[in-house]
Formats: structure tokens, C-alpha cells, sequence
């Protein structure tokens, strides 16, 4: 499948297919990392990571990753680049469009990623906005096809709040025809967008999209329990307001009673403990946890090798 050139800003953007052949690739880029085998494919190849927002997973699993691959990254902190302030984001993007063959872009407002790709003239990746983390996602299921050799027919339940995450599982979860329900207090709820794509596309693929504020009722039947931190880079001043808000929201062993008997608990990490997870069942599903984590990049890789 022909990706070459193409932006990965949001999962909206691809069909069904293509998600489908990054996860297949990404499998067999595993593999073969696992049995030490590291074609250089992106040999020559180089990548810019811009970061407005400080990250662990997403820096070392793209810079690896990209040495993996062959090629060579550089690493742009806000304090060096200040994006979108020193000079305007389009004069940026037209400048490391000279330089490199593709920039990731972690930052806070999702226009200034879909600004940065309008000028760019080599392939912008979303590394996360306030909007999304397609990213993310890719790991996701990626990890869940590893662990039930399947996604399709899965129900995926997303507890807490509707953020990036949410949003774009929404998108992924049904581009496979996996169902989801996000599961929120009533006033943050995922993005209408995302939402209406989801709802479209599970028409397509057979699969079933819902939110249900009850999370004791939306994880029934649940194959996969996912959760994200209460409140994300930018929203610390809620933090405390936001604890006593999504209180009924942890992932505990009491929830995870009412799920499918045999399910996994996903969290993309960074966790708190004791708020969204609680110690006891993030130790419990710490081995696909941090299997998840390391699937970020495999799937970044797959997603570099196919677009660069």
C-alpha cells in the first residue's frame, strides 16, 4: 500500500485499510526487531521531533525507533524553536521541509500541527495535540491484536475523561469495527468530530460506538478497560476540582468485576495512581501496560517507514 508522502495528523484521515496494513506492518517490524533484525530501511533519512510538550514514550520511541530504521533524528525542544513565536509556523515548516524528510510535532493547539503540514512540502506527524494522539492509538491496537489475534468483534471501553485519547479511539477503534464506549461525566465528552466520525464509520465496519456516563454499566461485556490521567498537560489548575469530578471513574478491582472475565486494562501512561488506576490493577496488567508502552514504537515505526 502506496502511503509515501502522506501526513499522519489524525486517524480521520486514513480508511480502514490502511490502518489495517500499519498494523500488519508493525507486527512484522517487531518481529524482526526481536530476532535482531534492523533493515535500514530509512537509511540516509532523517526525522525532526518538535517538542512545545515534554514527553518520555514519545521522544526515546521516535529516536530509536528512527535509528532502528536506519535513518537519523534531531530533537527540538520549545525553549530552541519556540514554534508559531520566533517566526511564523508556515516559514518554519517551509525551512526543515529543506532539511529534513519528516518533522513529529507534539504540541498543545491541533491548528498549528494542520498549519505545519499546509506548508510543508515532506510528511508532518501528530505526536499529540489538545485534539488527538493517533500515535497512541496505533500502539493500542496493536497490542490489542497481539494479545487477542484479533480486533474486530472486541468491545473497548475507555473510562474517564473525553481528551485526546478518547477522541481517538473513537476514530481507531471503529476503522477496525472494534465497539467502543467512552464512558465520562456528563460536560466532557469527547469532540463532536471525532464522535460523528466514529458513528459513520462503525456503519461501515459493523461495529457499535456509544457514551455512557455510568461506568459501572459501560464496561459490561467490556474485552479491554482503558484509562487515561484525570487531568492532562495545560489543565493542572483543574486537577484538584477534576479529582473529585471523575471520583466514580478509577479503574479498580470493584469495575473490573463487570467487565468480559477475560479482559486486559490498558493506560497509555504516564499513571497516577490512586486517582484514574488504582496500584493494585495497574500491577495486575502491568506486563501489557508496558508492552503497550514499547508498541509505540513499532507502530511509529511502521507509520515512519511507510510515509517517508
Amino acid at each position: 500500500m502506496n502511503l509515501k508522502g502522506k501526513d499522519f495528523i489524525t486517524l480521520m484521515d486514513f480508511t480502514s485499510d490502511e490502518i489495517l496494513y500499519l498494523l500488519d506492518f508493525a507486527e512484522a517490524i517487531k518481529k524482526d526487531a526481536k530476532s535482531g533484525h534492523f533493515l535500514p530501511i530509512l537509511e540516509n533519512k532523517n526525522l525532526v521531533l518538535i517538542f512545545s510538550k515534554p514527553s518520555l514514550r514519545t521522544r526515546v520511541s521516535f529516536e530509536i525507533g528512527m535509528r532502528q530504521l536506519g535513518g537519523s533524528s534531531l530533537t527540538l525542544k520549545q525553549d530552541e524553536i519556540n514554534l508559531g513565536v520566533r517566526e511564523t509556523i508556515s516559514d518554519t515548516a517551509r525551512v526543515l521541509s529543506g532539511y529534513a524528510d519528516c518533522v513529529m510535532i507534539r504540541t498543545f493547539a491541533h491548528k498549528d500541527v494542520e498549519e505545519f503540514a499546509k506548508y510543508a512540502t515532506i510528511p508532518t506527524i501528530n505526536g499529540l495535540t489538545d485534539d488527538c494522539h493517533p500515535c497512541q492509538i496505533m500502539a493500542d491496537l496493536l497490542t490489542i491484536k497481539e494479545h487477542f489475534s484479533k480486533l474486530k468483534g472486541l468491545k473497548l471501553c475507555y473510562v474517564g475523561d473525553g481528551n485526546n485519547v478518547a477522541n481517538s479511539l473513537l476514530a481507531g477503534c471503529a476503522l477496525v469495527g472494534m465497539d467502543v464506549t467512552i464512558s465520562c461525566p456528563e460536560g466532557y465528552e469527547p469532540m463532536s468530530n471525532f464522535l460523528n466520525f466514529a458513528n459513520e464509520t462503525a456503519k461501515k465496519t459493523g461495529s457499535k460506538v456509544e457514551v455512557v456516563h455510568d461506568p459501572n454499566i459501560a464496561v459490561k461485556d467490556a474485552n479491554i478497560i482503558y484509562t487515561d490521567v484525570w487531568a492532562s498537560m495545560g489543565q493542572e489548575g483543574e486537577a484538584q476540582a477534576r479529582r473529585e469530578i471523575f471520583k466514580p471513574y478509577q479503574i479498580n478491582s470493584s469495575l473490573c468485576q463487570k467487565a468480559a472475565s477475560e479482559h486486559i486494562v490498558l493506560h497509555c501512561l504516564p499513571a497516577h495512581r490512586e486517582e484514574e488506576i488504582t496500584h493494585e490493577i495497574l500491577e495486575k496488567n502491568a506486563d501489557i501496560i508496558f508492552k503497550q508502552a514499547e508498541n509505540r514504537m513499532h507502530a511509529q515505526k511502521a507509520i515512519l517507514a511507510s510515509i517517508i
